[in-house]
C-alpha cells in the first residue's frame, strides 16, 4: 500500500520510521513488530516499511497476514504504541462496541493500557500540586507578572529555561492568577519573516512603538474583530492559509504573516496535555506577594479547526511585548497568542477539573 503523507508523518512523530531518510531498495527495508487486532485476538504481524527502486521510490507499507484480515477498500487505523504498530480494521469492527462492552477484547485492552500510562504522569503531577497547595500561601520568587509560574516551577524542581517543550514530563504548566475574564497564554511564535513585508520585531517597534516614561515599547493586544489604538488588527486568509497582521495606514497595510500550519504545530506541541493551575489573587504578606494554588483544569489534544475559528471571533488574540533596552537592543517576549478563559472549552475536548484545596 502507499504510505500516505498522514501515515509517514505519524510514524516519524512516534519515532517508528522516517521515510525521508530511507534509501531505495528492499535491502533498506525496515521491519516493525505489529499486531492485527480483531474482536477476539491480536494476530502477530510484521510491518514492512520501504521505498522500492521503481516508481520514484514512493513510500510503501505492508503488514504480514493483512490479506486474511481485510478486504479491498477497507479502512485501517494504525496505532503506534510500545514501539509496535497495532492495526484495527475500522470498516469491519465496531470500535465503540468493543470499548464499551463488558467483555475484555484486544482493542479495549490496548486503549486501557495507553490510558493508564498516560494518566500515570498526570496523577503524579496532581499529587505534587496537592502537596504544594496544602502548604498554604507560597511566597513569590520575584516581583513580576511571571512570578506565579516561576515559583511553581521551582517548587516542582523544574529548571527555568526558554525551551518550547512542555514543562513536566510532557505536560505543559500554565499557572495564573484567578481573576475574572483574564486571558491564558497558549504559546509564543514570531511571524514568518521570509513572507512578511517587515523583517524583524525591531521594524515593528520602530513603526508602531511609543514612549512610556523612559521606555520605548509596543505592548498591545491585537484582535481580528477590532483595531487597537495603534490601528493594528488580525485577519485570516483561508485560501493562502495565513494569519496576517494589518495596519490601517494605507502605506503599510499587511506587514507580517504567520502560516497556519506552523501555528497549528506550535499549539499541538505546547498543549498536547496541559495543567492550567489557578491561584487565588495574590496575597501581600509583609510586602511579599504570596500565592495559594487552588484548582487545576486538565486539558488534552486541542481541536485544530477550532483554533482558526476562535482567532476570527477574537477569542484568541495576539500580544506584542517589544521593548528597546537601555543598550539599544530590542527584546521581544512574544508575540504571545492568548485565549479568553470562556473559550478554553471550545478549543479543547471535554476536560477535567481538580480542586487542590
Amino acid at each position: 500500500m502507499d504510505a500516505t503523507g498522514i501515515v509517514r508523518n505519524y510514524l516519524k512523530n512516534k519515532g517508528i520510521h522516517d521515510y525521508f531518510i530511507q534509501r531505495q531498495g528492499t535491502e533498506y527495508k525496515n521491519l516493525v513488530d505489529s499486531y492485527l487486532l480483531s474482536e477476539e485476538k491480536a494476530i502477530p504481524s510484521v510491518a514492512s516499511l520501504y521505498r522500492p527502486v521503481t516508481k520514484h521510490g514512493d513510500p510503501r507499507i505492508w503488514f504480514k497476514n493483512l490479506g486474511n484480515y481485510s478486504k479491498p477498500s477497507d479502512i485501517l487505523g494504525i496505532i503506534a504504541y510500545g514501539n509496535k504498530l497495532h492495526v484495527i480494521n475500522i470498516t469491519q469492527i465496531d470500535i465503540q462496541k468493543q470499548l464499551t462492552g463488558s467483555q475484555n477484547n484486544p482493542i479495549k485492552e490496548l486503549i486501557e493500557d495507553i490510558r493508564n500510562v498516560s494518566n500515570f504522569i498526570s496523577n503524579e503531577l496532581l499529587l505534587l500540586l496537592q502537596n504544594i497547595a496544602n502548604r498554604g500561601p507560597i511566597p513569590g520568587m520575584l516581583k513580576a507578572d511571571t512570578s506565579i509560574g516561576r515559583t511553581l516551577e521551582t517548587l516542582l524542581g523544574i529548571n527555568i529555561n526558554s525551551s518550547k517543550k512542555p514543562d513536566y514530563k510532557g505536560i505543559e504548566l500554565k499557572a495564573y492568577r484567578d481573576k475574572r475574564d483574564n486571558r491564558k497564554n497558549l504559546f509564543a511564535q514570531v511571524p514568518n519573516w521570509s513572507i512578511s513585508k517587515f523583517k524583524s520585531s525591531e521594524e515593528i517597534l520602530d513603526t508602531f512603538g511609543y514612549h512610556r516614561g523612559t521606555d520605548f515599547k509596543l505592548y498591545c493586544t491585537v484582535s481580528a474583530i477590532v483595531r487597537n489604538s495603534q490601528g493594528l488588527a488580525l485577519k485570516m486568509n483561508s485560501d493562502l492559509q495565513l494569519l496576517i497582521e494589518n495596519s490601517n495606514n494605507d502605506k503599510i497595510g499587511d506587514f507580517v504573516s504567520w502560516t497556519l500550519d506552523i501555528l497549528h504545530k506550535r499549539l499541538l506541541e505546547k498543549h498536547a496535555e496541559t495543567f492550567w493551575i489557578a491561584a487565588n489573587p495574590s496575597i501581600d504578606l509583609n510586602g511579599i506577594e504570596h500565592f495559594q494554588y487552588k484548582k487545576v483544569l486538565h486539558t488534552k489534544r486541542p481541536i485544530i479547526s477550532q483554533f482558526d475559528i476562535l482567532l476570527e471571533q477574537g477569542l484568541i488574540t495576539l500580544d506584542h511585548l517589544i521593548k528597546r533596552n537601555k543598550d539599544g537592543k530590542v527584546a521581544e517576549k512574544g508575540p504571545l497568542f492568548k485565549i479568553k478563559s470562556n473559550a478554553v472549552n471550545l478549543l479543547f475536548p471535554p476536560s477535567q477539573t481538580y480542586n487542590l484545596i
